[in-house]
C-alpha cells in the first residue's frame, strides 16, 4: 500500500529480474509501471494533467517561405554609423563620452 492506492509487483514475463507494478485504487486497476511508484507516481496515473488537443498537421503550410510566384522582400539598409575622427573634437572631449567604442 502506498497512501491510498494498492500496488502489486509481478515479474515481467520473459524477464529474469524486472518486475511489473500494477496500480489499483478500490479495486479499479489505474495503471502500471516498472519502477516502484510513489505516491506522487499514483497520483498521476489516477487524474493525468490535461492535454491541449493537437493541431492538424498542414503540409502546404510552410512558415516562413514565400509564396510561389510572390515577390522577394525589398533589402532594408542597415543604420549607417558615422565615426568622427579624434582631431576634429572639442577640447577636453573623448570618444567614451560620445558612446563611441574604439575596438570596431
Amino acid at each position: 500500500m502506498v497512501g491510498k492506492y494498492e500496488v502489486v509487483a509481478q515479474p515481467i514475463p520473459g524477464s529474469n529480474h524486472m518486475l511489473r507494478y500494477t496500480v489499483s485504487v478500490a479495486g479499479t486497476r489505474i495503471g502500471a509501471t516498472v519502477s516502484v511508484p510513489t505516491e506522487s507516481d499514483c497520483r498521476y496515473l489516477e487524474k493525468p494533467p490535461a492535454v491541449p488537443p493537437l493541431k492538424p498537421f498542414q503540409g502546404a503550410y510552410r512558415p516562413g517561405r514565400p509564396k510561389k510566384g510572390s515577390t522577394p522582400p525589398t533589402p532594408v539598409a542597415p543604420e549607417v554609423r558615422q565615426s568622427i575622427p579624434a582631431e576634429d573634437l572639442p577640447g577636453g572631449l573623448s570618444l567614451r563620452d560620445l558612446g563611441v567604442t574604439e575596438d570596431r
